[in-house]
């Protein structure tokens, strides 16, 4: 990051959260007090080259990227040179795995060498050659048979075995987003982390996780569902329903065009009709073509709304009965992204879901300067971004336990090929060797003729 005078001693984060419908950018420091942020820049900019979380149209997202970054520029009042970028998609599984290992120690004290051998070893896992592995998250250590261990580094044993949960995206997903962000944009990527992570970063705390918490992440094109317990994660899933899809509804239900449905859905659209307080006011629907205007009744737009969230819900609580973590969840369930803006949301998941639900976005008195503009639900993936870049700059960053980058790939598989070259080496050696030596006792058994 390159800082003008203003900001010349200040680490300056930036999150560039590239959306189905939208993309954001978040740029901020470090404040004056402990565990404060200051919000030195932000801007969303509508984007129609994403399809379901996956980037389709390169131009497209270039430009938004481009202009979504000049403007906040133009806040912050500096230059920004990296970014962090979120990934998302129906394409994303996740997968638990094992890990075992001997500790290397002689005096059988396990060091933080041995947790990176564990993880390392994970990072052999076989998955296809078109998948990537974007995040490799331990949530378990057994030693010696014993098991319930978060951290163990300075315990005594022979043996330990991790227990983690791994990411994996579309490896052309990836490239696309460095292709969009850096040969295009001209920005340099930081890291590219889950969005889902990146918004629990931003909306959970240490509390919640420890207790147990699911994070349903609502954007345009899917639904990211993320379960913490015991303070570290334990359970991904991605739902290819999102908020488009309700547009969608609005659209044909009402016979009007896409941006106007967005417009009605946005400005009056309501998810649970019992909490509705003027069943009977009237909504105007522009014409189309030059045809005159129609109207709909505020209770009817929410029949076409409420059975396409209560679908989505019930396949979110599918899938958190799926996890196993169903009746582990004491802090309840948080919602986020664009979608649960729509009013009504929380009771209806509340209804379906019958444990406390919260609407989350970033706030409170640790976010200062523009801290009123990320007020919103749609922020919550891109200050969470910005909040990793500073969390990765930080001597106590776990990164490299947690997460599986594009360095650390490439090391390994640098390291797989200059093994193998080593032993093609060795190979050939031995082989010029031993036909040295047949061409000696060939000579010497025709010198003794």
């Amino acid at each position: 990051m390159q800082n003008n005078s203003k900001n010349e001693n200040q680490k300056i984060a930036v999150g560039l959260d590239i959306g189905t419908t939208k993309i954001c950018a978040i740029a901020l420091t470090e404040g004056e007090r402990k565990g404060t942020y200051n919000i030195i820049g932000c801007d969303t900019i509508i984007n129609s080259g994403v399809n379901r979380g996956v980037i389709v149209n390169i131009e497209k997202t270039v430009e938004a990227i481009k202009n979504v970054i000049a403007k906040t520029e133009q806040q912050a009042g500096t230059k920004i040179s990296e970014v962090v970028v979120g990934i998302a998609g129906d394409h994303i599984e996740s997968f638990s795995e094992v890990s075992t290992i001997s500790i290397s120690n002689p005096k059988l004290i396990i060091s933080q060498n041995d947790v990176e051998r564990a993880i390392d070893e994970l990072r052999k896992s076989k998955i296809s050659a078109d998948r990537k592995i974007i995040h490799i998250v331990p949530y378990e250590y057994i030693i010696d048979g014993q098991d319930g261990f978060t951290h163990p580094i300075g315990a005594y044993g022979r043996r330990m075995q991790a227990n983690v949960h791994i990411v994996t995206g579309i490896r052309t997903a990836v490239q696309n987003i460095n292709l969009c962000v850096e040969q295009n944009a001209g920005l340099q990527v930081k890291d590219i982390i889950l969005e889902p992570i990146a918004s629990s970063i931003a909306l959970l705390g240490n509390d919640e996780k420890e207790v147990g918490v699911c994070l349903i992440d609502i954007g345009g094109g899917t639904t990211d569902i993320t379960i913490f317990k015991d303070e570290v994660l334990r359970f991904t899933s991605v739902i290819a329903i999102g908020g488009n899809k309700i547009t969608d509804d609005v659209r044909t239900g009402i016979g009007t065009t896409r941006d106007e449905a967005e417009r009605v859905k946005r400005s009056y659209g309501h998810s649970f009709k019992p909490s509705i307080m003027t069943k009977e006011e009237v909504i105007m629907i522009r014409g189309v073509g030059g045809s005159p205007h129609k109207e709909i009744k505020k209770e009817d737009l929410c029949d076409i709304i409420q059975p396409r969230v209560e679908e989505l819900f019930e396949i979110c609580n599918e899938e958190i009965i799926k996890s196993g973590f169903a009746n582990g969840l004491g802090a309840g369930i948080v919602l986020t992204g664009g979608s649960a803006l729509l009013k009504g949301v929380d009771e209806l998941a509340h209804r379906i879901f019958k444990i406390p639900i919260r609407i989350g976005y970033p706030s409170g008195d640790k976010y200062i300067g523009l801290s009123t503009e990320i007020e919103s639900p749609i922020y919550s993936t891109a200050v969470g971004l910005a909040l990793h870049s500073l969390d990765m700059d930080s001597v106590d960053s776990i990164k490299g336990a947690a997460y599986f980058d594009d360095q650390s790939e490439e090391k390994y598989n640098n390291t797989v090929t200059e093994n193998d070259s080593e032993e093609n080496i060795s190979q050939t050696e031995k082989t010029a060797s031993e036909k040295q030596n047949i061409l000696s006792k060939v000579k010497k058994f025709f010198t003794d003729l």
